[in-house]
């Protein structure tokens, strides 16, 4: 398997699939995550996810229907291709309400960091100044006239 890289990414065979996705989601939403992503493209299902945010699957990884290089893959695209449609990473924290307090949800068998955060790593649409500041939508949604 090659390296993929900022040149080549956009030949990886995976690249197509994880395009239509991300078009789909992004005509319904404002954000991208990876969750949504792998659901979209028929790799997990979602009752998969429900059991993991309640706890039933000890880490999410065990209900994605591909082999873990090829989810590996799929993260490291999506991060190109949402830095080339100008995408925000923002990084979100995944938690399961427990009779302790909050237990932190796993992504990896492994937990290894720098996995667990490009799992938890949501992409925004980037506002325009001019036109959706919150201020200009408030003033928009106001009457307010310039």
């Amino acid at each position: 398997m090659k390296q993929i890289t900022v040149e080549n990414y956009r030949s990886d065979k995976y690249y197509p699939g994880l395009v239509r996705a991300v078009n789909s989601i992004l005509g319904r939403e404002d954000c991208v995550s990876p969750i949504e992503i792998f659901i979209e493209m028929g790799l997990l299902s979602v009752e998969s996810v429900a059991e993991w945010r309640v706890g039933r699957l000890p880490f999410l990884e065990r209900g994605i229907q591909c082999n873990l290089s090829k989810a590996s893959r799929i993260l490291r695209l999506l991060r190109m291709h949402a830095h080339d449609l100008n995408l925000r990473p923002s990084g979100t924290a995944y938690v399961r309400r427990t009779r302790g307090g909050r237990l932190r949800l796993r992504f990896t068998k492994s937990g290894d960091l720098k996995v667990e955060e490009a799992y938890a790593c949501h992409f925004v649409k980037v506002v325009s100044k001019q036109k959706g500041s919150p201020v200009a939508v408030r003033k928009a949604a106001a009457g307010y006239v310039a």
